[in-house]
């Protein structure tokens, strides 16, 4: 699968770990930055991995800072993004199965490097559970919002 992957100067130390982690489990990784720990701004790097996802050269993102709060917020203003915050291998794989969730993000100072592996491992290894018919559903209505309020979003 190709994967984005990016964090702003906070993530940094875990983004590298990461990327290399996706590497080693055969994934094609798409390092869009940060490249160093110098001061540098989140919202430059979820627009990174927003746009890959938007234009089809990566499947799924993983993005870090910080907290985590502020690439999940500004990844999901860009239309067909889903992106979740997940400290927890539950929520990693349950936002691919349940909400197509297509970009992870984590914080790089509230995870240590083995749950985020953990967490990594369990969203990539996730599929939508496109047959049931409540996931669908509710995914529809995800669209819906995101036509509404986004006009030029397609919907996937």
């Amino acid at each position: 699968m190709k994967i984005a992957i990016a964090s702003d100067h906070a993530g940094f130390p875990l983004k590298e770990e990461i990327r290399q982690y996706v590497a080693k489990l055969g994934h094609e990784v798409q390092d869009l930055g940060a490249y160093n720990a110098e001061p540098s701004d989140y919202p430059d790097f979820a627009k990174k991995v927003g746009k890959s996802l938007m234009a089809g050269t990566a499947e799924r993102g993983i993005l870090i800072c910080g907290s985590g709060v502020g690439v999940c917020v500004a990844a999901n203003k860009m239309p067909g993004v889903r992106a979740g915050m997940c400290h927890d291998t539950y929520s990693a794989h349950q936002g691919v199965e349940h909400d197509q969730m297509n970009v992870l993000v984590m914080g790089a100072r509230i995870i240590g490097t083995a749950l985020a592996e953990e967490c990594t491992l369990a969203y990539l290894n996730a599929k939508f559970i496109a047959t049931e018919e409540r996931f669908v559903r509710r995914l529809n209505k995800v669209f819906a919002i995101e036509k509404l309020y986004m006009p030029q979003a397609s919907g996937n």
